[in-house]
């Protein structure tokens, strides 16, 4: 038997977790002086709790114990992990990975995060139901992570400046003047702003609608991801008008998780999927 594991950033819905038998290990975050799971607490609560104090949420990797506790079942297990560009999460399972004995343990890097990495965790669970070898899957998803595409607007700024990740300046311009960054996922794990829209928020969706029209060609259609802090009318916009750009065989919408949204805050939605 092979366990599929990922971390609760993939932002995999409780049905798909299910009907593709993956667990699921939770990062942690500290807002409103309580250090919680993952899970523990919704989205609007989260964002409730930094309304009234003023503070970010801070989140924290996964321990190495608690990875040790996790990969301690009899069968092999691969996870599929945050990017390690992103947090010590990944660092933390390799150190528990080598501290297991008698079994085979593959700790994948997906180099990507919330459903980028869902995308991959689905794959391996399919090819594990197909029959495929341990080797066969880690191989497989080593070779389809170049070729996940992410990308996600952002609503507001104030999330990224009080998390370091812009300077006060571009925080104080960019609410000035409504500008939405674009953010992407590069190819070596980082998060990079690959657009910046001013204006209505509409013009920010319909950049991410343009850019999957103009990769069509190339998208594997079999799944497709929108996944949000909130925004339940953005991703319902989002999907239909997908489904008739194209023939996709399933689109999801879920919700990120906690850990996703203490650092991109409400608003945020974005559209994943894979090339072929």
């Amino acid at each position: 038997m092979i366990d599929i594991l990922t971390d609760s950033t993939s932002d995999l819905s409780p049905e798909l977790l299910e009907r593709y038998h993956i667990q699921r290990v939770p990062l942690s975050v500290f807002v409103d002086g309580k250090d919680l799971k993952d899970g523990d607490l919704s989205l609007a609560q989260l964002f409730d709790a930094v309304k009234r104090t003023g503070e970010l949420p801070k989140t924290s990797a996964v321990p190495v114990a608690e990875f040790q506790q996790v990969f301690g079942s009899p069968n092999d297990v691969i996870y599929i992990s945050l990017s390690s560009q992103l947090s010590a999460t990944h660092q933390n399972a390799v150190l528990a990975a080598a501290e297991v004995q008698g079994k085979r343990i593959a700790v994948i890097d997906s180099l990507n995060l919330s459903t980028g990495i869902g995308l991959l965790v689905l794959n391996a669970a399919q090819l594990r139901d197909q029959g495929a070898s341990f080797d066969e899957i880690v191989q497989q998803v080593q070779l389809l992570i170049p070729k996940v595409h992410t990308s996600f607007v952002i609503d507001t700024m104030e999330y990224l400046y009080k998390g370091g990740r812009c300077s006060a300046l571009a925080n104080i311009f960019g609410t000035l003047l409504r500008i939405r960054p674009v953010i992407e996922v590069r190819k070596d794990g980082s998060m990079g702003v690959k657009e910046k829209i001013g204006g209505a928020r509409k013009r920010a969706l319909l950049s991410m609608l343009e850019e999957f029209k103009a990769l069509l060609p190339g998208i594997d259609l079999e799944r497709v991801f929108i996944t949000h802090t909130g925004c339940d009318a953005d991703a319902e916009f989002l999907k239909a008008t997908l489904l008739s750009i194209a023939n996709i065989q399933e689109a999801h919408i879920t919700y990120a998780g906690t850990t996703i949204a203490s650092h991109c805050g409400p608003g945020t939605i974005g559209i994943l999927y894979l090339m072929k």
